[in-house]
């Protein structure tokens, strides 16, 4: 019982359960992104580059005797792997910044101007901290 008392501490206190919660959902958004992009995005991508099938292009370095590829470079799956990035990371940006909204910044210190030199000074000051004047 000490023991189920001592794990149940562990992943309450250390947040380790709220972390794994964290990468599940984490790994399902990843799903749904990477569906979007390979479903919906890629196709259109597809269309409207010349050739269609833009992911097997390939730069040959090398033939055999034959006329087979013996060594190449496969330019279209890099190519795909970098807009995907590109694009799971510009749709992540953008859930991200939805979701989470910037703290609004605290109000400024009350404060006066200083009639001589337009300086702001605090509302409690008796004289300017630039020109020494009354304020």
């Amino acid at each position: 019982m000490a023991m189920i008392s001592e794990f149940k501490d562990f992943l309450l206190k250390t947040n380790a359960f709220a972390l794994a919660i964290g990468v599940i959902i984490g790994a399902a958004v990843g799903k749904v992104v990477s569906s979007i992009v390979s479903d919906l995005l890629m196709p259109l991508i597809s269309i409207a580059i010349p050739g269609g099938a833009w992911r097997t292009w390939q730069v040959v370095l090398s033939r055999d005797a034959a006329g087979a590829i013996t060594n190449s470079m496969n330019m279209g799956a890099f190519l795909g792997t970098v807009v995907d990035f590109v694009i799971i990371g510009l749709v992540v940006f953008m859930v991200t910044k939805t979701i989470m909204k910037p703290a609004p910044e605290p109000p400024p210190p009350p404060s006066k101007v200083c009639g001589q030199c337009c300086e702001s000074v605090p509302l409690a000051a008796k004289k300017c901290r630039c020109c020494a004047s009354p304020v």
